[in-house]
């Protein structure tokens, strides 16, 4: 009995309603997953691959996904092969050629076919390079000596690689292009990838005697120190670009960039959240209860804030201005944003801890609350000041 055939949508793992590119992407993950280059002796996965690429070409085509959604695999049993086959499916308008020429670049380490050659003027890499700086430093900006090695054109050979009263030939390969076509055969028929030559890496040149200062590389290293100006307001983590300060280019391409990234170390009271500080700030029990002037640390030096009578912990106020400058304009800066703390003190002296008793008993006598009935039951009273003093006189 035959195989009964998958639905096309099941098998590309996409909804009825997909786009043409969810489709493409759909298959062509399925294509590289189970091409038989991949998986060489795999029938199951050469079922599948075929399986995958008949559902593609069915749904990738207007007219034939059209079809497909009315009649479903009826409407191609006369040039399906029968029922469960894929062997004689046609694949005829089908849009396999930029999807395979992405899958044996990537299977064969080759590029698109048709790609241009790589031998022409190149940007040079990035460079990478980490600095630390204070809490400060990134409020209000500084700046930093770096030490680097950076690579520079070899002055004996300027910049060919090639010993001096020698000069490098033209890759044979190649022909001097840098890249070299490979045929594969795949289940479509003959393919065309391009990979970069792999006898003269893609320059197209070789040099058969090599410079002696720089070894055939063409350029000499050098250890050099950098001046970066770090911006004021900069954060943790967010890099400084310093244009043309990289490797060398290729080709006559211009230098990579220098990228500096910046560390910005933890400070002791001060915390930032974009371009505001938050920080805590201590104030008395007469302060907070009495009002008063306090003094605030910030980044720009110490400020007075004066307390408004009857304050309570926690209360957050705001330094308006005192917070980070803005990287796009300076001139703007964020805020402070402080949570005052009212402080308990741990030791008093005998005459403190009287006022502050006198104190209780004119706001309330919280220290001396009379216990609920139930829990004074069967206890001794406890004797004050005037029974004490009674006693005394009796006796």
């Amino acid at each position: 009995m035959a195989e009964a055939k998958r639905d096309y949508y099941e098998i590309l793992g996409v909804s009825r309603d997909a786009d043409d590119a969810t489709l493409k992407k759909a298959y062509r993950a399925l294509a590289k997953k189970y091409h038989p280059d991949m998986n060489p002796g795999d029938a199951e996965a050469e079922k599948k691959f075929k399986e995958a690429s008949e559902a593609y070409a069915v749904l990738s085509d207007a007219d034939k996904r059209r079809q497909y959604d009315q009649f479903g695999h009826a409407a191609f049993e006369g040039g399906a092969g029968g029922a469960g086959g894929y062997g004689g499916f046609d694949f005829n308008g089908a849009d396999f050629g930029d999807i395979f020429g992405d899958i044996f670049g990537d299977l064969f380490g080759g590029g698109r076919r048709g790609g241009r050659a790589n031998n022409g003027p190149m940007k040079g890499a990035n460079i990478r390079k980490g600095v630390r700086i204070t809490f400060e430093e990134a409020i209000f900006g500084c700046e930093k000596e770096l030490d680097i090695v950076l690579k520079d054109p070899c002055t004996k050979c300027n910049g060919t690689g090639a010993k001096p009263g020698t000069s490098p030939e033209t890759c044979s390969k190649c022909g001097g292009k840098g890249q070299v076509v490979y045929t594969s055969q795949s289940f479509f028929g003959t393919v065309q990838n391009v990979q970069t030559c792999p006898d003269c890496h893609g320059t197209g040149k070789i040099i058969r005697e090599k410079c002696p200062d720089c070894g055939g590389t063409g350029y000499t290293s050098s250890r050099k120190k950098i001046k970066v100006t770090i911006p004021a307001g900069i954060d943790n983590g967010q890099s400084v670009r310093i244009r043309e300060k990289g490797e060398p280019g290729v080709n006559g391409g211009p230098r990579g960039d220098l990228l500096v990234e910046v560390t910005v170390s933890r400070h002791p009271i001060f915390q930032r959240q974009d371009v505001h500080i938050f920080s805590t700030a201590p104030i008395s029990f007469a302060q907070a209860a009495l009002g008063g002037d306090v003094r605030i640390k910030t980044v720009d030096g110490d400020v007075i804030y004066t307390v408004k009578p009857g304050t309570k912990t926690d209360t957050k106020v705001r330094l308006k201005g005192k917070g980070v400058p803005s990287l796009r304009n300076p001139q703007v800066r964020g805020d402070h944003y402080v949570t005052l703390v009212i402080q308990t003190p741990e030791k008093l002296s005998p005459e403190a801890k009287e006022v502050l008793r006198h104190f209780d008993q004119l706001t309330g006598n919280t220290l001396n609350q009379e216990e609920p009935a139930s829990e004074s039951k069967g206890k001794a009273k406890k004797k004050g000041f005037m029974d004490k003093l009674k006693e005394t006189f009796e006796e």
